[in-house]
């Protein structure tokens, strides 16, 4: 079974900045995006032993990972910039194909929630990593 993400697509749009979608690219080597486990369920027991539980809504945060010579590296810098002079919040919205799986993703509501400044400088400049955090994501399969 083919399970490769080298052909994944992100695509990725900023209300009134990147009103088009961007195709990111030049991604990590070893990271290109990544969601936080998420906890749609309280669960616990009572005093007399019977178990409860609850389905409780939840924002998922996901990390993306791209080279310091990335052309998307300039969409992250422009949607912070825009945040910064205008001190409002912009929502991206996105899609995400895997071709390998058949599955396509649908990530709405996304907030720019930590962005790195400046690459760090190692032996040579190290990968970056930005992070969304979506109101929902939907899988599909395609």
């Amino acid at each position: 079974m083919d399970i490769t993400s080298s052909n994944a697509s992100f695509m990725l749009s900023i209300a009134t900045i990147f009103p088009v979608a961007q195709k990111l690219q030049k991604f990590g080597a070893d990271a290109m995006f990544a969601t936080d486990d998420v906890e749609p369920a309280e669960v616990g027991k009572g005093a007399d032993g019977n178990m409860f539980a609850g389905y409780t809504p939840y924002n998922t945060p996901q990390t993306i990972t791209i080279m310091p010579d990335s052309p998307s590296l300039s969409l992250f810098e422009q949607w912070l910039a825009a945040m910064k002079a205008n001190s409002t919040i912009y929502v991206a919205n996105a899609t995400i194909r895997i071709p390998s799986i058949s599955k396509k993703y649908t990530l709405t509501s996304g907030v720019l929630t930590r962005i790195r400044a400046i690459p760090n400088a190692q032996k040579v400049l190290a990968a970056m990593e930005y992070q969304i955090t979506w109101d929902n994501v939907d899988p599909a399969p395609f």
